[in-house]
């Protein structure tokens, strides 16, 4: 049997993956990417690497989850040694659970390697400081794209908008509408500041900064659209203003 690493490739600048990362992809047998992925890092498998790819956008992909899972439990189960390459890193909202809940249930090894994930990269490629000792001292990482399967209780948005100093939203700009309005029904204040990061760390990399009542506005005027990243709080105004990407 072989191993399937369950590897992060980072936000999108392909200088900003691990090396361990970079070792694993130009040594393993197989190669299962997602969307989203360099490709300067596909590149650097090996000729005699199978490169299969399962990516998923805007929810459209002809690999459903369950095909990806049992494609690993095939590859590996060759004695092939597998790399599920992954966007940002491989447990933060990128069903990376799943695979190894499936894998392990069938017996196969695992090995986790992180990766940098975009709701880190993002603020600090517009230089916004996720803590800060006059403004932060929380962060909360939320998705604001739920699966319609899910069990149990869905973000509760207007709890949100007192319990926590700093909100980085992932897959927001579809419900951005709804999100804001939650927000602001839950108390926010309407100055809050607010920021959008679309393709972080690429060269297309486009962002604006504003407030919590302009964001929706913002968002259509500018022709956000995904993978973008959305940062609300305090934290915002400490924008460094000479930072170096």
């Amino acid at each position: 049997m072989g191993i399937v690493y369950l590897v992060g490739s980072g936000p999108g600048d392909p200088e900003l993956i691990t090396l361990k990362a970079l070792r694993l992809i130009r040594n393993c047998d197989a190669l299962v990417h997602d969307a989203l992925i360099p490709p300067e890092i596909v590149k650097e498998a090996s000729p005699d690497c199978e490169v299969i790819y399962v990516g998923k956008r805007a929810g459209c992909s002809s690999f459903l989850q369950k095909d990806i899972n049992n494609l690993l439990f095939k590859l590996s189960s060759q004695g092939k040694n597998v790399v599920r390459l992954k966007g940002g890193d491989p447990f933060v909202f990128s069903r990376g659970g799943e695979e190894v809940s499936f894998l392990e249930d069938k017996g196969i090894q695992i090995e986790i390697v992180p990766g940098i994930t975009s709701g880190i990269a993002a603020p600090s490629y517009i230089g916004i400081p996720l803590t800060h000792r006059e403004a932060a001292s929380s962060i909360t990482f939320v998705t604001g794209h739920e699966s319609i399967d899910k069990k149990g209780r869905k973000v509760n948005w207007k709890s949100l908008a007192k319990s926590t100093n700093s909100l980085v939203i992932y897959m927001g700009i579809r419900n951005i509408e709804y999100i804001v309005n939650e927000l602001i029904e839950g108390g926010m204040n309407l100055n809050t500041a607010s920021a959008v990061v679309q393709e972080a760390t690429l060269k297309n990399q486009k962002s604006e900064i504003t407030t919590l009542s302009n964001l929706v506005k913002v968002v259509k005027i500018h022709e956000f659209k995904p993978p973008s990243i959305i940062i609300i709080g305090k934290i915002v105004e400490f924008q460094v203003n000479n930072y170096i990407t």
